[in-house]
């Protein structure tokens, strides 16, 4: 794997996966991109029960890589094929993966920095960070999944004024926005996160998978749809030992341990 990217797994199941250009505030090349969507693979398809994305340095991520950009318009690729073939896969790994992903928002977030951590279940943001959906500022529409991830986090009219005002939105008013679940002081945001991905790994992570999965069919769906969608899920979950496990362990007032199966 390309050093853009590091990948470490800790004994408790949580994968952390860093953005690692910090000298260049983690803007994405090329070769970011495949490392980390070889990276959310791995997470996939490792022993891997929670995974924690953030970057290295002082930022999380400000998006494409200008410099590659300009170079590519420069050699006549005006077309973007960039998105296709690197940022929608990466949209779809990340929302897709069948585990619960946390993004450590620990510095500034643009464009598609910020859909990264849009695409993620749960954000924290150290009290520095902030969101800036900056397509607009170079003529561009969004990319990486935000069209879809964003208004479902905090409504149709508040997600057109960050995309086409493309203004900085700081952590307290992403709090308040119901854009991250919640903001930390700069120096504890390492640890928080590591405490919220180790609760993640120890609970349910079927149950947590089926979470995603009709949250998903729910916000593209009609009610009959959703409600088929809980139903399936509920059937499989009623089948694994977590499930049993657990109702037993309840019935007897004792504490469970889930192991995923």
């Amino acid at each position: 794997m390309s050093d853009t990217i590091r990948y470490d797994v800790s004994g408790g199941g949580v994968a952390t996966i860093t953005l690692n250009r910090p000298d260049a505030l983690n803007a994405l090349t090329v070769e970011m991109k495949l490392a980390l969507l070889d990276a959310l693979g791995q997470a996939g398809s490792d022993d891997v029960r929670a995974v924690v994305l953030t970057g290295e340095g002082r930022a999380f991520c400000v998006g494409q890589d200008l410099r590659e950009h300009a170079d590519a318009l420069a050699s006549g690729n005006t077309e973007l094929d960039t998105v296709r073939l690197h940022y929608n896969p990466i949209a779809r790994a990340l929302t897709g993966l069948a585990k619960p992903v946390i993004a450590a928002v620990n510095g500034t977030a643009a464009g598609a920095g910020a859909s990264l951590a849009f695409g993620c279940d749960l954000r924290l943001a150290a009290d520095t960070a902030s969101f800036l959906m900056a397509f607009a500022r170079v003529g561009l529409g969004p990319d990486t999944g935000a069209s879809w991830t964003l208004p479902r986090l905090i409504g149709h009219g508040r997600a057109a004024a960050m995309l086409m005002l493309a203004e900085p939105v700081a952590a307290p008013q992403a709090l308040e926005m119901g854009l991250v679940n919640a903001v930390i002081p700069s120096a504890d945001l390492p640890a928080a996160a590591a405490e919220l991905a180790a609760r993640l790994a120890a609970g349910p992570t079927q149950a947590y998978a089926a979470i995603k999965q009709t949250l998903a069919v729910g916000a593209v769906s009609d009610l009959d749809t959703a409600l088929e969608a809980e139903a399936a899920a509920q059937a499989a979950l009623g089948a694994t030992a977590d499930h049993q496990n657990a109702t037993q362990a309840f019935l007897a007032k004792q504490p469970v341990t889930f192991t995923g199966k």
